[in-house]
């Protein structure tokens, strides 16, 4: 649907101080909505998670159709916490506006070297390596003068999300760590840890360690995301294509066996495993 047939359906253009209307709507104690009504911060926290994914999704399928509808449901996300806080006296959607813009122009003096939206860069610009370790010294800066009685010293690592996926985690923590200096000139030390990794893990199996075999599973994934790294390929993404894939061809097998009369429990495995293969040629031109 384009901008324009949207538009004659209702030829209102909305604004964001109306989403903040109609959510204080939603929540409004009398006249509101049930459902919105008995939402808390802890509950609307898998709702934002599906959005997040969902954004992914059409993104990485080139859905732009569908990616403006993916991107406002996100964003009624951040309305609908922010709502919940003003209830609470914490905070309103402006503060939330207020304060990432300010901490953008805070960590982008290459920008906006006074720190503010009219200002203009006079000089010449910085190169990648330099924006990085900008950002990650004002981010420090901003970290210790926010909690100068911490138990712990600074750390490079500090601002990593414990509850990120394991996988995103993983990623994160090395490029922190190879910002200073603490990664491998190149990709062949890599593949020999992968290498050395795997073996470790075949002998923690051989003897039956269940607690050495999952560290070193731990240790094979974070190593098999360090090569990814190396590659300057996204692990996550790559993973999901594979899921894809996966997806693709099993719907393949249950597909061909259904129409020849079969199911999957009469379906022997080398029966589903040929198919398996017929999926993978008829599918071969197709990019996943």
């Amino acid at each position: 649907m384009t901008d324009r047939s949207r538009n004659s359906l209702n030829p209102q253009r909305y604004r964001l101080d109306d989403l903040l209307t109609l959510m204080a709507r939603l929540r409004d104690p009398v006249d509101g909505c049930p459902w919105d009504q008995k939402q808390t911060f802890e509950t609307i926290v898998p709702h934002t998670l599906e959005e997040v994914y969902e954004v992914v999704d059409t993104i990485e399928r080139g859905d732009w159709t569908h990616l403006r509808e993916e991107l406002g449901d996100l964003l009624f996300q951040i309305v609908f916490y922010a709502q919940m806080a003003h209830e609470q006296g914490d905070f309103s959607f402006a503060d939330v506006v207020h304060d990432i813009t300010e901490k953008l122009l805070r960590r982008h003096p290459h920008v906006f070297p006074d720190g503010t939206l009219a200002s203009r860069r006079g000089d010449a610009p910085l190169s990648e390596a330099e924006i990085a370790a900008n950002w990650e010294r004002i981010k420090a800066e901003e970290k210790a003068a926010a909690d100068p009685s911490a138990a712990r010293p600074p750390s490079v690592l500090d601002g990593i999300p414990s509850t990120l996926p394991g996988m995103v985690q993983a990623t994160k923590l090395q490029k922190k760590a190879a910002r200073v200096g603490f990664d491998w000139d190149n990709v062949a030390p890599v593949w020999t840890m992968l290498h050395s990794e795997l073996d470790e893990l075949k002998e923690a199996a051989e003897q039956g360690d269940i607690e050495a075999m999952e560290g070193e599973l731990g240790d094979i994934l974070f190593a098999t995301i360090n090569l990814a790294r190396h590659l300057d390929l996204d692990p996550e993404r790559a993973l999901r294509r594979t899921n894809r894939k996966f997806g693709d061809r099993f719907r393949f097998i249950e597909e061909t066996l259904a129409a020849q009369g079969c199911t999957l429990d009469a379906a022997s495995l080398d029966e589903m495993d040929r198919l398996w293969q017929a999926a993978k040629q008829s599918r071969k031109q197709t990019p996943r």
